[in-house]
């Protein structure tokens, strides 16, 4: 997958170092974050994610905390809890994830294909299953009207 982009509805992924690279101890991707995009709360049975942000600004919440991340700021966002994160700019933003073990980088290409032919939650929701993410309720919606953006896809 190197050198590898995929588009996933105003979030795109390059795939920057991948498990196989790392003989799976690690991933790391780089999204751009178009305005208005919200990465709807969800979380992994298997992976831990350090986010670095490379350019922007990005809104993120983790279990109950909430943050808003400039350019050269961090975020844990460890296996087990659930997470979304959003650009509320007018300009693009772009983060660095390093997902600790890899594996989970292997959904974006199928994620990539069910947006493309607009799959259904369900769809979406069983293919992530396969991979240990998990949409969450409740707050989704919330972050929208907060913060006038919208969920991909």
């Amino acid at each position: 997958m190197e050198g590898r982009r995929v588009s996933l509805g105003g979030l795109d992924a390059v795939f920057v170092v991948t498990g196989e690279e790392t003989g799976g101890a690690l991933a790391v991707v780089e999204h751009r974050i178009q305005p208005g995009v919200l990465v709807p709360p969800h979380w992994h049975e298997r992976e831990d994610e350090l986010t670095y942000v490379i350019e922007g600004e990005i809104g993120a919440r983790v279990g109950e905390r909430e943050v808003v991340l400039a350019a050269g700021s961090y975020l844990w966002k460890p296996c087990g809890v659930p997470h979304a994160f959003w650009n509320a700019s007018d300009a693009p933003a772009r983060i660095l994830d390093v997902i600790i073990p890899a594996g989970f980088e292997l959904f974006f290409p199928e994620l990539a294909a069910l947006i493309a032919r607009a799959a259904s939650p369900d769809e979406i929701e069983e293919a992530g299953s396969r991979y240990g993410h998990h949409l969450c309720s409740g707050w989704g919606e919330d972050l929208e009207r907060r913060y006038g953006v919208r969920m991909r896809g």
